[in-house]
Parts: C-alpha cells; sequence; structure tokens
C-alpha cells in the first residue's frame, strides 16, 4: 500500500454537528444525557437514546432538490461529508477524481417504517416517493450529487467492524490510481425499532445515531498531517474462533513498539457494557497508553460510532496530542479490525 493520508474529517453526533463540537464532548468526558424515544408500541416502552440535536442554523444542502424528503441518516451523511471536505483548497479539488465508500448497519430505518406502514394501512395510496428513501443506498446517492467529481460510488452493509474494511477499500482505490481523493463515512440514524432491538441483546447499552467521515488522499495534507499506517486483517467469527481470540489477534497485529507510551492513543469501542465489552477488554487489559472510549460519553452508534472512534483518533493527532493513534473495532457478529494512524510533518 502506498503512503495514505487523512485530507479532512467530518461529525454529526449528539454533541453536535462538527468534529469540534464532538472533540469538546470527548475532552469533558462525561456521558451526554439520553432522552426518551417516543411513538413507541406499548411493548417497547422505556427505550432510551442519545440523539443528535437539532443544528443551530438550517444547512444550506438541504435546499437541494435530492435532499427534500430524506431521512436523518442521510442529512447526517451529508453534513460530515461536506464538513470533511471543507478545508480541502479548491484548487486541488478541480480535474480531480473522488471516491465514495458509505457504510451502514440499520440504515434508513425511518423511511422504511413510514413505508410498510402506510403499506399494511392501505396498499392502494402507499406513497411510492417512500421506497427509494428504504434502500440502503440512498445516502450514497444523494451524497454523490453534493459532493462535486464523484467516480466511484459503493455502499457497504455491515455490523461496526465494517468501516475499517470501507477505509481499506479506500486505500485501495488511492493505491490503484482510480481515485484521487476517498471520502469514508459511517452513519446511522435514531429509530425505535433499532433501540429495541439492541435491547435484547443488552440492557444497558444506549443507542444513538449521526456520522463520521474521513477524507483520504495520496497527498499530505499540511492542515492535517495524519498519516493512515496500517489496517490489520478482518478477523472472523466463528464456532472455532469466538469474538475473544479474534479480538487479540487483531491486537496482536497492532502491537506497540513506542519507547513513549505517553505519546501513544488507544481508541477503543467500549461502551460500559459488561457483556459487549468483555472480548475487547481482554484483548487490550494490559495496554499502557492513554485510552479514549467515545461511546462511553456519545452512546452506541452502531456504525456512526466507529466513525467516530476514527475520527476523535485522527483529530487527536492532529492537534498534536499523540504521535500515533490505533483503532479497535471488535464487531457484534462479524469480525474484529483494528487501524493505527501517526501523526507526521507533513512540510518535509
Amino acid at each position: 500500500m502506498t503512503r495514505i493520508f487523512v485530507a479532512g474529517l467530518g461529525a454529526v453526533s449528539p454533541a453536535g454537528w462538527t468534529v469540534a463540537a464532538m472533540r469538546e464532548a470527548l475532552e469533558l468526558g462525561k456521558s451526554l444525557p439520553a432522552q426518551a424515544l417516543v411513538d413507541l408500541p406499548v411493548s417497547s416502552t422505556g427505550l432510551m437514546a442519545r440523539l443528535v440535536p437539532a443544528p443551530p442554523t438550517r444547512p444550506e444542502f438541504l435546499s437541494h432538490p435530492r435532499l427534500r424528503r430524506t431521512s436523518p441518516i442521510t442529512h447526517y451523511a451529508a453534513s460530515a461529508a461536506l464538513e470533511a471536505m471543507a478545508g480541502i483548497q479548491p484548487a486541488r479539488l478541480e480535474n480531480t477524481r473522488v471516491g465514495l465508500i458509505v457504510c451502514v448497519q440499520s440504515g434508513c430505518v425511518q423511511y422504511s417504517c413510514r413505508f410498510y406502514d402506510e403499506a399494511l394501512k392501505n396498499p392502494a395510496t402507499a406513497s411510492p416517493l417512500l421506497f427509494p428513501e428504504t434502500v440502503h443506498a440512498a445516502p450514497a446517492s444523494h451524497i454523490a450529487v453534493l459532493v462535486k467529481n464523484i467516480t466511484l460510488v459503493t455502499s457497504q452493509v455491515g455490523d461496526p467492524s465494517c468501516f475499517l474494511l470501507a477505509m481499506a477499500q479506500g486505500a485501495q482505490w488511492l493505491d490503484e490510481k482510480r481515485v484521487d481523493f476517498c471520502l469514508v463515512i459511517g452513519a446511522e440514524e435514531p429509530n425505535w425499532i433499532t433501540a429495541d432491538a439492541l435491547r435484547l441483546f443488552d440492557r444497558t447499552t444506549c443507542i444513538s445515531a449521526g456520522a463520521g467521515a474521513i477524507c483520504l488522499s495520496r497527498e499530505p495534507d499540511p492542515s492535517f498531517g495524519v498519516e493512515l499506517t496500517a489496517i490489520t486483517d478482518a478477523h472472523t467469527y466463528s464456532f472455532v474462533k469466538g469474538r475473544g481470540r479474534a479480538a487479540l489477534a487483531m491486537r496482536n497485529q497492532l502491537n506497540d513498539h513506542s519507547d513513549n507510551k505517553e505519546a501513544d492513543l488507544l481508541c477503543d469501542g467500549l461502551g460500559n457494557s459488561p457483556q459487549v465489552d468483555r472480548a475487547e477488554l481482554a484483548a487490550w487489559r494490559d495496554w499502557p497508553g492513554a485510552r479514549l472510549s467515545p461511546a462511553c460519553i456519545l452512546g452506541q452508534g452502531l456504525m456512526a460510532g466507529a466513525a467516530w472512534q476514527c475520527v476523535a483518533a485522527c483529530d487527536a493527532l492532529a492537534k498534536r496530542r499523540f504521535k500515533t493513534a490505533k483503532v479497535s473495532l471488535v464487531g457484534f457478529n462479524q469480525q474484529a479490525i483494528g487501524a493505527e494512524f501517526q501523526a507526521n510533518d507533513t512540510s518535509r
């Protein structure tokens, strides 16, 4: 793999609609307040979530004709994408090819609920305009219209570990010179169905929503100076290799060789849930450096949560708080995979 650099970051989270808002919440280190989800069936009362606040002003991109009927997941992903691209000089974007990979787990749940509700009540009057917004590829199609020079687009569906697979695919596109920049996005939207499903497996987890975006490039960007240096193999789960063994195999590929432990950051997926966190806790129990657990503060954002981990790690390096940052993703039911980023002096 050729050298891959981070050219931009974007985030929408329960802390707000920017990376700066998320950074502030993570620095405070206090869990954001949860709110009760409304419009629940009787059997699913008491569901709580950490929701994205309303933006301080109406985003300009919402006036685009393609986004008039879109779901919140598209709004979050679009905002994060535009923020990630905002720091790139317009001259660098002219005559360039931009790749786009959008990752989701639940996807457009709110519009799916609306569509099936109308279809069940009266199929003859159910709005066909709702159906296109139910498919997992809907956010990617809208963002491809908003961001200029998109030449290669794909969507990935999986558990949160899928986000690093998308990063690896973006790095491959850049390595093969199929694109000049690659925008990788993870996004989710809140819904009682997702929260209720998660509660069946773990009653201590508080679900959240939002998006995170990272723009990758073959050229170092002086405003960030962060390089993607490694992505581990995807260690899949099976009856032979469970989550614990897969998590340990992933960690072993990210062995720490630094002499200055205070200069290293681990951005993990822990969320104050003993059942879900067990495998990852065991794999990293002897980690000597600093740790950051965004899910403890922002909530379980599923695919958005994986993106927040990577954005938080890169943001900490960009602020020169650490020299290296490792991201640990132990997915719910697919694989364990990790990544390493490094702060670099791009002026050389």
